[in-house]
């Protein structure tokens, strides 16, 4: 699993409309089940993705050809970490052991 950091760059270059598209280009990472949860930080200057892709290079990928990176707006930090424990509304996500 990845916890995937954005970091907002250039705020001024991101405007509604590289928003929605940013968002467009993740939504189908999300209805195939690799992205799980995003959302912007408090005070906006970034956000958080959680990945459940299945190696580190695919989470690199994606990220190289979102729009924020594109425009020059973000850049990402990726932790691949393994989940132990968790909610009983989301212990599915756990490992089996």
């Amino acid at each position: 699993m990845f916890l995937i950091d954005v970091e907002f760059t250039e705020a001024d270059l991101i405007t509604q409309t590289l928003t929605a598209q940013h968002r467009e280009y993740l939504a189908d990472e999300y209805k195939k089940g690799n992205l799980m949860f995003g959302g912007r930080k408090s005070p906006r200057t970034g956000g958080i993705l959680l990945s459940q892709h299945k190696t580190r290079l695919e989470v690199e990928a994606l990220l190289q050809n979102d729009p924020f990176v594109q425009a020059g707006a973000a850049c990402y930090s990726i932790t691949e970490f393994e989940p132990v424990m968790a909610a009983d509304a989301y212990s599915d996500i756990l490992p089996t052991m």
